[in-house]
């Protein structure tokens, strides 16, 4: 019977940290601010056809 016990709170632990890390990162990815979408080479006219 304490085995039971303890695999089961070993296993609700460990549900428990998994949760926890998923929220943690979905909360780390959003925190994050988007980039500007700028380009690094930009012309002021087309370049001319070969």
């Amino acid at each position: 019977m304490r085995r039971l016990i303890a695999a089961l709170s070993t296993a609700v632990v460990a549900a428990t940290l998994a949760t926890g890390a998923a929220v943690g990162v979905v909360a780390l990815l959003d925190a994050t601010p988007d980039q500007p979408n700028t380009p690094l080479i930009s012309y002021d006219t087309a370049p001319a056809a070969p």
